[in-house]
C-alpha cells in the first residue's frame, strides 16, 4: 500500500477512503471545473492537450477515460483524435451529471458516453479498449495497483495508456512556491468557492503522498505494462506517464 492510499478526505468518517472520495466529489461538483481552471490559472488546459498528443500516432477508436470527472479529458481527447468512440466512468455522480450537462452542451453526447463506475472493478471484457486514459484520478483509488491491473486487463495488446497526475517540484524556488500555494492558498479558495474545506485539504496530501517519477513508472511496470516512460510538466507540478502493453 502506498502512503497516498491512506489519505482520506473526511477524518471523522469510518466510511471507507473510496465512498469519501465519492462523497468529496459529490460536494465539489458544481464548483470544480471553476476552482480546477481557476487555482491552476487554466495551465491544466495546456497539461491535458500535451498528454493527449502522446495518443496522437496510434489513432486510438475506443477509448476509456477512467476517473472522467466532468469529461475535460475526454472532450480534448475527442476534439483532437476524434476516436468513434469514448466512454468515462467515475464514482460520483454529482460528477458524472456536470460532465453530461456539457457534453450535451457540445453537441457530443454520440461520442463520449459517461457511466458510473469503480476504475479498479471496470465492468468491461478484457482486451477492449484502443486506450485507457486517467487525469488527475489515479491518485484518488483506494488501491493504485488493482486499479493499474484493471486498466491492463481491458487494453488490447498493443493500446495505449496515457495518466495525468500531478507530481512534486523538486527544485528551488518551484518546491517552495507549490509548497506554499498547496497548504495555505488552495485549501482556502476551496472552502470559499465549494464550501467545502476539506476536499481542497485533501487534495496537497494526497498529492504529496502519492509515488511520482520513477517511483510511478515502476509500479506500473510491475503490473506488466511495457515502454513505460513519464515527461514532467511546468517544473513538475504535474507529469503525464504513457505505457503499452
Amino acid at each position: 500500500m502506498n502512503k497516498a492510499e491512506k489519505i482520506i478526505p473526511y477524518k471523522n468518517s469510518e466510511a471507507g477512503k473510496k465512498k469519501q472520495v465519492a462523497e468529496m466529489f459529490d460536494n465539489i461538483a458544481h464548483k470544480y471545473d471553476f476552482l480546477n481552471h481557476f487555482l491552476s490559472l487554466n495551465i491544466d488546459k495546456i497539461w491535458r492537450r500535451k498528454s493527449i498528443r502522446l495518443l496522437e500516432k496510434s489513432q486510438p477508436e475506443i477509448v476509456l477515460d477512467v476517473a472522467t470527472g466532468t469529461g475535460d479529458f475526454a472532450a480534448e481527447i475527442f476534439r483532437r483524435i476524434k476516436p468513434e468512440k469514448i466512454i468515462g466512468i467515475d464514482i460520483s455522480e454529482g460528477m458524472l451529471k456536470v460532465g453530461e450537462d456539457k457534453i450535451r452542451k457540445k453537441g457530443l453526447s454520440q461520442f463520449i458516453e459517461f457511466q458510473k463506475g469503480d476504475s479498479e472493478n471496470l465492468a468491461f471484457p478484457d482486451n477492449y479498449f484502443d486506450a485507457v486514459t486517467a487525469a488527475f484520478g489515479v491518485r484518488n483509488f483506494e488501491s493504485l495497483e488493482k486499479g493499474l491491473k484493471e486498466m491492463y486487463r481491458v487494453l488490447k495488446p498493443s493500446g495505449q495508456l496515457i495518466i495525468l497526475e500531478f507530481s512534486q517540484p523538486e527544485k528551488f524556488p518551484v518546491k517552495q512556491t507549490f509548497s506554499l500555494y498547496s497548504k495555505y492558498i488552495l485549501p482556502l479558495f476551496g472552502k470559499l468557492f465549494s464550501k467545502d474545506k476539506s476536499a481542497y485539504t485533501y487534495l496537497p496530501e494526497s498529492v504529496n503522498a502519492f509515488p511520482y517519477g520513477k517511483e510511478l513508472c515502476s509500479v506500473i511496470k510491475k503490473i506488466g505494462f511495457s515502454s513505460v516512460d513519464y515527461r514532467i510538466f511546468s517544473f513538475g507540478i504535474s507529469s503525464v506517464y504513457y505505457a503499452s502493453k
